[in-house]
């Protein structure tokens, strides 16, 4: 399974303390040595502040008691550091700790900076301290206390460059505490700013794309009412060419989702032509399985492929998750996306036969007959499949597929509104004399 294992792929789009995550769900699932794991994760260490984490990592490592000397020294040298920092950040951080004077900020940025400079004598020099306090303790691995103090420092820094770094801290810092309700805010904050025309240049907006798209994982895949929304995010236009250009693993996660959230029909369509595109450059059992059944029409092969992705979706870190199963209670994602892929095979099976045994239908889903029989029916009862059973021929009918107008009129209306706002930014982006022209 490590042929599938995409960890190489991630880690270097990702902030370093990111990557513990994967490295721990990797040891749990014994893809590599333990010994690779662990010389891994001293290796990401050794560029952070954790020390002490790293000392015991080490220790594991080599099964000592002794850590090298400069180990012992960094530690030294980052306590020293951490006091530092935190006595140039003092003014600013006792004031913030004082909510009747935190009361005197307003929206103004200038303003409070005049105010603090004049009745607390806090200056630009404090206010950069904070930040790299914040730094600083995101490196120590307080992520809590990081993430406050970024926050803050936002609220008083008039400079975007790192302003905006402060906010990608601030998404890490929220991602790694597990808080996926603000880590949603924030990365909607990043992508409205890495989307805005006045983003540095075109070649960093593709790059910035591309890591957000990489940290929202962690977020798609966790949170509870996020399964639809990696959908609109990596599915819009400028999101999926970063992807066919720079990150075309990313299309297991869209492929995922795509399977699991059957609504999206109208947005499916256009990105099974992606994976068609995309076969060359990158494909694993998942991928492959949409290729089986809406390109090739190979159900033996697409039978095949579905017993890789249950093996490819428990390995994966961000797939061996629980999602909701519609009504109210949660399942394994491995479970949805075999019912839901199941499904894919039913009907486009049917679609293209009409008529079909169950015994040679039990066959390409994989099931016996009476489970296969039972199946189809709760699926017929639940109207997720437009059919019905003949039990006197054991066989299968598909009824006649008569779209609903209103959902018609939703899906167009949508399509004809992105068009409109693809067709008018791109106008905006074009010189007065062009968009004359």
């Amino acid at each position: 399974m490590a042929t599938y294992d995409l960890t190489p792929r991630i880690a270097p789009n990702l902030d370093r303390h990111l990557v513990f995550p994967l490295l721990e769900f990797l040891q749990e699932q014994q893809m590599y040595p333990d010994e690779e794991i662990l010389k891994a994760k001293i290796e990401l260490l050794n560029k952070t502040n954790m020390v002490d984490y790293a000392m015991d990592i080490h220790k594991s490592l080599y099964h000592t008691e002794d850590v090298p000397q400069d180990m012992i020294e960094r530690r030294v040298e980052v306590v020293a550091r951490l006091k530092s920092l935190e006595e140039s950040a003092a003014p600013l951080v006792s004031f913030l700790q004082n909510p009747s004077a935190v009361q005197e900020l307003r929206a103004d940025k200038q303003y409070n900076l005049q105010m603090l400079n004049d009745r607390y004598q806090i200056g630009p020099d404090q206010i950069e301290a904070l930040y790299q306090y914040a730094k600083f303790q995101f490196e120590c691995g307080n992520y809590s206390g990081a993430a406050d103090y970024l926050y803050q420092y936002r609220a008083l820094c008039t400079n975007s460059e790192r302003s905006l770094s402060a906010l990608w801290g601030k998404l890490a810092a929220e991602v790694l505490m597990q808080n996926w309700v603000v880590a949603v805010e924030e990365l909607n904050r990043l992508k409205e700013i890495i989307d805005s025309k006045s983003f540095s240049s075109p070649l960093n907006q593709v790059q910035s794309r591309i890591w957000l798209m990489h940290w929202s994982l962690f977020i798609f895949f966790n949170h509870d009412n996020d399964k639809t929304q990696i959908i609109d995010l990596f599915n819009q236009d400028k999101y999926l060419n970063a992807i066919q250009t720079s990150a075309p693993h990313l299309l297991r996660y869209l492929a995922t989702a795509f399977i699991i959230n059957k609504r999206r029909r109208s947005q499916f369509k256009d990105f099974i032509r992606v994976i068609q595109q995309e076969q060359h450059s990158y494909k694993d059992p998942i991928t492959e399985f949409l290729a089986c059944v809406f390109v090739n029409y190979d159900f033996d092969g697409a039978q095949k492929k579905m017993k890789e992705c249950e093996e490819v979706i428990v390995k994966d870190p961000f797939l061996g998750k629980q999602v909701e199963d519609g009504n109210g209670s949660t399942m394994p994602l491995r479970d949805e996306f075999l019912k839901n892929a199941r499904l894919f095979i039913l009907e486009t099976y049917c679609r293209i036969h009409q008529r079909i045994d169950m015994g040679v239908l039990a066959e390409k889903l994989n099931m016996d007959y009476e489970d296969a029989e039972r199946w189809i029916v709760k699926r017929i009862r639940n109207s997720e499949l437009d059919a019905k059973i003949d039990t006197e021929t054991g066989t299968v009918i598909m009824e006649p597929n008569h779209p609903n107008v209103y959902e018609q009129l939703i899906e167009h209306t949508k399509s004809l509104s992105g068009r409109t706002y693809k067709l008018a930014s791109q106008l905006m982006e074009q010189s007065p004399a062009q968009a004359a022209r």
